[in-house]
């Protein structure tokens, strides 16, 4: 295996979501984000580099395939929301550590990443950022580092309970809770609106690969709020077990 092949087994992996139905702006991750769709500004953004994988309901057009030069992987439990789909995908990766970012989520970039691996500690299972939202904090397991194996262990449980939730397997593991409010991260596309704020403030940025540009207000589903309390990395303490 050559030095870079080396370097990027030893990496973690990035599982990208693109199996949603999307019934409030269909076909929105074709839509244009900075020059290319916007599931193809996802991976660039986090995926370049690493193993990747695209968990989705089918393939994509030719000429977005030909933009998307990794696996992608059909949800064998339709119907399940993300849990399902990221069984699936997970139990095809080889990393360790595995990225779970959204495809509607263009401002997602490497620098989250770092700082979920950085603050990463022996025995835990998951590292989950915390955002403030009306007032509290509130996980986004969507956007979060998960311990393969253990992902796997405890998402098979919670699909053969009846369940499709992440949370709950999120409430299986060990995680370790990071306050992120600063990120912009989390920033969805899931309306026309959003789409109208994110072309109107972001798709620039965007397409530069600067998630960090100062801007006024937010997106519904993503106003990075407040300075985080602990500072830019900001870290809630000991490891946490998920809020309920």
């Amino acid at each position: 295996m050559d030095p870079a092949a080396r370097s990027a087994a030893g990496r973690s992996g990035v599982a990208i979501l693109a199996g949603g139905e999307a019934t409030r702006l269909p076909g929105k991750l074709l839509l244009d984000a900075g020059g290319v769709p916007l599931i193809v500004r996802v991976y660039r953004n986090v995926g370049a580099g690493r193993e990747t994988i695209i968990a989705c309901a089918g393939g994509f057009a030719r000429d977005v395939d030909a933009l998307l030069p990794v696996p992608m992987v059909v949800d064998r439990r339709p119907g399940r929301g993300p849990l399902g789909g990221l069984v699936t995908t997970l139990g095809r990766m080889r990393a360790r550590w595995v990225f779970v970012v959204a495809g509607d989520a263009p401002l997602a970039g490497p620098a989250l990443l770092e700082r979920l691996e950085a603050a990463r500690r022996p025995g835990d299972e998951a590292v989950v950022p915390l955002r403030h939202r009306d007032g509290e904090p509130r996980p986004e397991p969507l956007a979060a580092l998960y311990d393969r194996r253990a992902f796997l262990r405890a998402g098979t449980d919670v699909l053969r309970s009846g369940r499709g939730s992440v949370r709950a397997v999120v409430e299986k593991l060990n995680a370790r809770l990071l306050l992120v409010d600063d990120a912009p991260d989390f920033t969805n596309i899931n309306t026309p609106a959003d789409y109208a704020a994110f072309r109107g403030e972001w798709a620039e940025p965007a397409a530069r690969g600067d998630a960090s540009a100062p801007r006024e207000g937010g997106l519904a589903n993503g106003e990075p709020g407040e300075s985080p309390a602990g500072g830019s990395g900001g870290r809630l303490g000991a490891t946490r077990r998920w809020p309920r």
